[in-house]
């Protein structure tokens, strides 16, 4: 009987041990993940725009397959931006804040000081030591973009639909403007704004009423709401332009180019010089230019159609050196 109870005492043992081995192995993934850091990309709105937010999702992905950060993403939809900015910062190294809506990142920052901070499209009021500000020079790509709407235009008015009447979406306009009318002063370029980002049909209809008024190139400058502009050009027989990403796959036949912002190339590049420790962006601000490459005109993927001729792409090419150089100075909001 002694005998009995000792072997099974022995057994339980044996369990035992194995189990805090079996648990110590669980750990260890854990582990090597508590080195890398946890990147957490905050939209103002919500993924699926194929534009501006799918774009710093495209340079979180980046990170994960380069560097293996954890990733970590978090959809505002227009609401609750304080709130999410704290609930990123709450398990997040890096904390990403795409939009302008996170304007109270300087005030909420400071109170987590071992985070940094990157807020996309715009800039704290001063330098705040553990944000990076980047903002971008649209307004250069979209001189190129206008001058395409010019050259491709047959009824000499082209024309822009704004997410919003803001400084950022007004940046372009204005970048836009001067391209057209740098082709030729006789081009007409009308606008609107849809006054939200996220509905096409309301991006349909503000198309539809600048094509009325004889636009046939369109520049859309308004998130998702960029699907509803293609639509319209697609059932009404006018070009369309995208915007901060490469859109032409959406609809090669109606979208001619688009005008790249690279939302996610940026960050991306930020995030990995941190990784490499250098954090000296931090505390500044960093425009994100033509020069840099971050700034141009996208044409779609070898392949695809094309209607912009040579010659047109072979001035935009001129002109964006001619805008590198500081020959060519394009008008701002900012």
């Amino acid at each position: 009987m002694k005998k009995t109870i000792a072997v099974l005492m022995a057994v339980v043992m044996l369990i035992g041990m194995v189990g805090i081995l079996a648990g110590c192995g669980d750990k260890a993934p854990a582990e090597d993940n508590s080195d890398k850091l946890t990147v957490a990309v905050v939209v103002a709105g919500k993924f699926g725009d194929r534009s501006f937010y799918d774009s710093s999702k495209e340079g979180l992905d980046r990170l994960v397959a380069d560097h293996g950060v954890n990733p970590v993403t978090i959809e505002c939809n227009n609401e609750n931006h304080d709130i999410q900015m704290k609930n990123a910062a709450e398990n997040a190294d890096v904390v990403v804040c795409v939009g302008w809506e996170f304007y109270n990142i300087e005030t909420i920052a400071p109170d987590y000081p071992d985070v940094k901070w990157i807020w996309i499209d715009n800039a704290t009021s001063a330098p705040v030591d553990n944000i990076l500000n980047i903002t971008y020079a649209q307004n250069e790509g979209s001189f190129l973009a206008g001058y395409i709407a010019a050259a491709m235009s047959e009824s000499g008015v082209v024309g822009a639909v704004g997410g919003e009447d803001a400084d950022t979406i007004n940046d372009f306009i204005v970048g836009y403007e001067q391209g057209a009318k740098y082709y030729s002063d006789a081009i007409t370029v009308v606008k609107n704004y849809s006054n939200t980002y996220d509905d096409p049909a309301v991006g349909k209809d503000c198309a539809i009423a600048l094509n009325d008024q004889g636009a046939d190139v369109i520049f859309q400058i308004a998130s998702a709401c960029g699907d509803g502009v293609f639509e319209a050009a697609k059932e009404r027989g006018f070009y369309a332009i995208g915007v901060d990403s490469d859109q032409k796959f959406i609809d090669p036949e109606v979208i001619i180019c688009s005008m790249k912002k690279e939302v996610g190339g940026s960050i991306y590049d930020a995030v990995s010089a941190l990784i490499g420790g250098d954090t000296s962006r931090w505390g500044s601000t960093w425009v994100a230019d033509m020069s840099s490459g971050y700034v141009g005109i996208g044409y779609g993927e070898e392949g695809s159609t094309q209607q912009i001729p040579d010659d047109v792409k072979a001035a935009v090419e001129e002109l964006a050196g001619k805008i590198v150089s500081g020959e060519i100075i394009v008008d701002s909001t900012r």
